[in-house]
């Protein structure tokens, strides 16, 4: 793993060794990859609903992979940030991700059970993340995070609210 090679280095990124960067980049690749494999899930979504939510839900779904398309591209760059390449192909990505393909057609209802299912998994992953920075005192990532978790769980909110 590029983290790993990474952490023998002996110059510095922003006042952080590789070596105390090398939990922070391995949570935010495992981030990135749950973001990606999400992401995809979501424009399968927006692209294949149908009855009565779609209007409703093709919207929101589109919103929501917007905003995780921001998202991938921030914590791509904080990785960079840190001195390490995201190298991911498809095959590595759904390895490391703990987000799962929905490979079957579903209800609009059940489309947004799977989008909570993962928003679960993304605030473990966040939570896995900020810890790390935490540890180092990486208050930048640790704000970033935050910031991305405030979104996360009033998103999760409103889709339960939806489901009531």
């Amino acid at each position: 793993m590029e983290a790993v090679k990474a952490k023998n280095k002996t110059f510095k990124k922003l006042g952080f060794t590789y070596l105390e960067t090398a939990e922070i980049v391995v949570s935010l690749n495992t981030l990135l990859a749950n973001y990606q494999v999400f992401y995809n899930k979501l424009r399968n979504f927006h692209w294949n609903i149908e009855g009565p939510e779609f209007f409703e839900l093709h919207e929101e779904f589109e919103n929501e992979y917007n905003t995780v398309k921001e998202n991938i591209d921030i914590v791509a760059e904080r990785i960079r940030v840190f001195g390490v390449k995201s190298n991911f192909s498809l095959k590595k990505t759904l390895e490391l991700s703990k987000i799962k393909e929905q490979e079957k057609n579903i209800s609009a209802l059940e489309m947004v059970r799977e989008v909570l299912h993962d928003y679960e998994i993304l605030h473990d992953s966040m939570l896995d993340a900020i810890n790390a920075a935490l540890e180092t005192g990486d208050v930048v990532t640790e704000n970033m995070l935050t910031e991305f978790m405030t979104a996360l769980e009033k998103r999760h909110w409103m889709f339960t609210a939806y489901l009531k």
